[in-house]
Order: structure tokens, then sequence, then C-alpha cells
């Protein structure tokens, strides 16, 4: 999918980039497969802001995406594909044989007209659904199941791929785009193919507009904050915070995985 660049008529264009849509469907999603999305502003039950930097932002509407793929052996024929709001990977809507319609993510390859199916049978083909026993090792994957039957929870962005890299003991190893290394059962499923938009990382916001578009409020830097407002504030022209980086509320920052029970499914770490 291209990207237009826009011409720089004034500064905040010159950086200005959009995905085109000419390969898109240009109708409205499926009514029956969305549902409204209420914007709390990052704000909980209490009224209280719970995450930050979250508020304002177009109305959108949520697009029931079928991660389980659970019509096994009937084959569905891609209507059309569609542009996501919630999302940064396109959908594609199938309309299977027994006249059911769902939308999927939308891998590299797949087009209008093209045939997928979900079966521990299928072809190896983008868009396929197959238990990872039946996948062949070195096979491109993406939306993996991390318990049989949850469905897919890993590898969904746009232009995200795994990889199949070994069987053993009923277990198999994935290397997730992050480069680590994954044991997953082998009776759980995955998509054949990349995700698609493979261009979406390329794109230029351009202008702080854009991110207000999108529901993203400014992002302050605690240096550039008064000793009254964040730890790190204050100091004599610009200083670099002279401690070890923290939350506004003086809670020391540490790595964000913190889960003992996963770590023996973990065969290599990241990069």
């Amino acid at each position: 999918m291209a990207i237009k660049n826009s011409r720089p008529t004034t500064p905040s264009r010159r950086y200005y980039s959009v995905l085109s849509f000419k390969d898109l469907a240009d109708a409205r999603p499926l009514k029956s497969l969305t549902v409204g999305k209420r914007r709390k502003g990052g704000r909980n039950n209490l009224g209280r802001i719970a995450v930050r930097h979250k508020g304002g932002g177009h109305r959108r509407l949520l697009r029931t995406i079928d991660f389980r793929r659970d019509k096994e052996n009937i084959p569905g024929k891609v209507v059309q594909l569609e542009y996501d709001p919630n999302r940064s990977a396109r959908i594609a809507l199938i309309s299977y044989v027994d006249g059911d319609k769902r939308y999927i993510i939308a891998p590299v390859g797949l087009v209008v007209g093209q045939t997928v199916i979900a079966s521990p049978k299928a072809d190896i083909l983008p868009g396929n659904v197959l238990p990872l026993k039946s996948i062949p090792l070195g096979t491109e994957i993406h939306n993996v199941e991390l318990k049989p039957g949850r469905g897919a929870q890993m590898v969904r962005s746009a232009g995200a791929v795994a990889q199949l890299m070994a069987r053993d003991g009923g277990w198999a190893q994935v290397k997730l785009p992050s480069g680590e290394i994954r044991k997953v059962l082998e009776v759980c499923r995955a998509t054949i193919g990349q995700v698609g938009n493979i261009d979406h990382e390329n794109v230029s916001i351009g202008k702080a507009g854009r991110r207000r578009w999108m529901g993203i409020r400014p992002t302050v830097r605690g240096v550039a904050m008064n000793p009254v407002d964040h730890p790190l504030g204050g100091g004599e022209g610009k200083t670099s915070g002279g401690r070890h980086p923290c939350t506004p509320w003086g809670v020391r920052e540490k790595k964000t995985r913190n889960n003992k029970r996963t770590d023996k499914y973990i065969v290599r770490r990241r990069k």
C-alpha cells in the first residue's frame, strides 16, 4: 500500500504523509459487526484519570474481529478489504458459504475474491488457519493463539510476522517479531502469512493536531517541569534529571514484564 506525501505548502505539511486507500472498499462497515465505542478520556469508574494523555479524537465504531476463526472446514470468500480506525492493520470482510459474515485481519497477499478456510488440512496460503502441528517449519505466521480456543493474542499489528521454528514434545517454538522465541502448545492455531499494511511504520504524523485526531493528548517531559510538579523538575537551565527516571509520583521506572509464571515458556529473550 503506497504512501502519499503532501506538498510543503506549510511547515506542518512538509513532513505530512498518509497511506493510500485506493485498494480499500469505499463503503461503511457492516452494521451487524460494529458496536459503538464510548470514550472515557483515560478515566476510571471514579472519574479520576487512570491513563494520562488520552482524550478527544474522532468518534469511532468498533469492528468485531473474528480472532477465534472457529468456523472449521467452512470456506469463506473475501468480499472486500476495509479500513479499521481501531488498529494499524487492515481488515477483510469474509462471507462464508453458510451465509455468515465476519471480519478478519487482512494478511499480505489477500485479495478480493480469494477463498480462506480454517482447517487442519488447509493449504499453506495467506489467510488460512491451521494448528501449529500442521504448519511446516519455517512458515511465516500471525494471529497466534496462546491458549487453545481462546483466539489469537499475539502478532496482530500491521506488518507483524512470526516464524515457526521447531516442534518437540507437544510444544512448538515460535519466533516473535521482537526476536523472542517462545514455546506455544502445538494444538494452538495460527494464520498463515504476514499481517498486511506493511507501510504503516513509514507514515509521518507531520503535525501535533493529527495526534489529537487520534485521541492522544500532549505529553510533557518531567525535566521540563517545576520541582513541585515532577521529581525530575527544576534545576538551572536544561538538566537531565540527576536521578533515575521515575513517574510523576516518584515511582522508579522498571521493566514492565514481571510474570514469573510464564517465564518458563520463553526459550530466548527478545533482542
